[in-house]
């Protein structure tokens, strides 16, 4: 089975049934969406798009997207969707690797997609999807590994760019695994705030919504207000994350209202950061639901492992594993011990590999079809996988995945910088906030302002630091390595 048939299968016995209410409140029925999907792909074909060229996506959330994914699944084409906050340097780092044939830059939703359309100097192309800016990239390049569906990038902890290949497979069972988790029926209303250039917006929200017949309420950009208003005019399904919780009831209590028990919401999930158990049972009696936490990354697609609590279970694991996944803890990674140790999965929700990086590929995929997540965890009695932190130094921002390596590579192009140091830090929110730590010849050599300048235009909002600390040194060890762990200690009376 490939997605679009997931489409295509609801346009077929439910045509006239809501597929999507999009950003600007258009309704798409599913007969539409697979119109505008095969529509896409003769457009497609004729931009000389074929089996394997990667298509670039410059967008926000909205229907148009969701129909050219469905297109490139069609001609065997790989969906590249990019989030159209990243600068130019960033999307012209993607463009470098992915040597796509051709990029869709979905203006009408975004100002910055019709930016990077204008740059790239893409043509205005009006058809049943509406109006998108099309560039040619370059020749037609086909990948060999012909079932990848998605790709989507993430740039580790080498700061480089990374395709994580999602195949077909991969995406069937992701979308298929998530609904029926979630236990989603054809009546639902999904929310669609998480971006779909991110894996838990593309597989657990947009695919599951189109493998069961749901409908998909689609916004560009998350606001508390917007969340209220669709919360209260019958979403009964809410994927987020911590910071979209928190906004939420912040901006409900402002408004006098303590909580919104009672209404049709019936499933509320929080993943992409730990969750606090204080917090977890505020959020319960706010929406008057169980919340449930889970557990994956971009390279596991449709995740690793999902709670099935009930309302006040004190349980702050990630859960048991997804069905059929393997998940092994091995204690003689570095920090293991007594039950302690990396993680390791595998299953059909394991990628492909990275594109063209086999080095990389296989640093993380062994012989035996384990993924070495670089996440310590330990799997408690009752077989339920608790995450106790990252060996790799992924910041989480509003859902966002942030590489230190990208951040530090900005402050370092500063001709005063010697060497910088990133790391995140909780905030009260349960998300995290991003503190740079930069080391400079002598104090006066530049100022913080001057800095928050310079890395501004290169690295998009929510990479941007919350807090900037200048030293003369930074603490490191005999071989001149960074010991990240002890800059908050360090710089304690320097942080707020």
């Amino acid at each position: 089975m490939q997605i679009h048939q997931f489409l295509e299968d609801q346009a077929n016995t439910r045509p006239d049934a809501m597929a999507i209410v999009d950003w600007d409140g258009a309704e798409w029925s599913f007969a539409k969406e697979w119109d505008v999907a095969q529509k896409g792909a003769d457009l497609l074909r004729l931009s000389g798009v074929q089996r394997g060229d990667r298509v670039l996506m410059v967008t926000e959330n909205c229907a148009m997207l969701c129909a050219f994914i469905y297109a490139c699944s069609l001609i065997g084409a790989w969906a590249v969707p990019v989030n159209a906050r990243q600068t130019g340097a960033e999307l012209e780092r993607i463009i470098k690797h992915a040597t796509p044939r051709l990029g869709l830059f979905m203006s009408e939703v975004s100002p910055d997609a019709k930016a990077h359309g204008t740059r790239f100097e893409a043509r205005d192309v009006k058809g049943a999807w509406g109006n998108v800016m099309v560039a040619e990239l370059g020749p037609s390049d086909p990948a060999p590994d012909k079932d990848v569906a998605v790709m989507l990038f993430t740039t580790g902890t080498t700061g480089t760019p990374k395709g994580v290949m999602l195949t077909q497979s991969n995406l069937v069972y992701a979308g298929k695994t998530s609904a029926d988790t979630r236990s989603l029926v054809s009546s639902d209303v999904v929310y669609g705030a998480l971006p779909m250039s991110h894996v838990f917006g593309l597989a657990s929200m947009f695919l599951a919504s189109t493998f069961i017949g749901a409908t998909i309420r689609l916004e560009a950009r998350f606001t508390a207000a917007k969340l209220y208003d669709a919360l209260t005019n019958g979403v009964t399904i809410l994927p987020a994350v911590p910071q979209m919780h928190a906004l939420l009831m912040q901006y409900t209590a402002e408004q006098g209202i303590e909580s919104i028990a009672g209404g049709p919401l019936r499933y509320v999930s929080s993943g992409a950061a730990p969750l606090d158990p204080v917090w977890k049972r505020k959020a319960e009696a706010f929406y008057g639901v169980a919340l449930q936490n889970g557990y994956g990354m971009t390279e596991t697609s449709a995740g690793v492992a999902t709670t099935k609590s009930k309302i006040g279970d004190p349980d702050i694991s990630v859960g048991p594993a997804l069905a059929g996944i393997e998940i092994m803890i091995d204690e003689s990674a570095e920090g293991g011990g007594n039950g302690t140790g990396e993680v390791l999965t595998r299953g059909p929700h394991i990628m492909l590999g990275y594109f063209r990086n086999p080095e990389a590929t296989a640093a993380v995929l062994d012989r035996d079809g384990w993924m070495h997540t670089g996440d310590l965890g330990k799997i408690d009695d009752k077989g339920l996988l608790h995450i106790l932190g990252r060996s790799k130094e992924l910041i989480i921002r509003g859902g966002f995945n942030i590489y230190p390596p990208e951040v530090e590579a900005a402050f370092n192009d500063h001709p005063a910088v010697i060497q910088s140091a990133v790391i995140g830090r909780r905030t009260a929110t349960g998300d995290e906030e991003v503190l740079a730590f930069v080391q400079l010849p002598q104090l006066d050599a530049t100022t913080v302002e001057d800095l928050r300048s310079f890395v501004e235009p290169r690295l998009t909002a929510y990479k941007r630091p919350s807090e900037i600390v200048l030293a003369l040194a930074l603490p490191a060890a005999p071989t001149g390595k960074l010991l990240k762990h002890k800059l908050l200690e360090h710089f304690a009376d320097q942080l707020s």
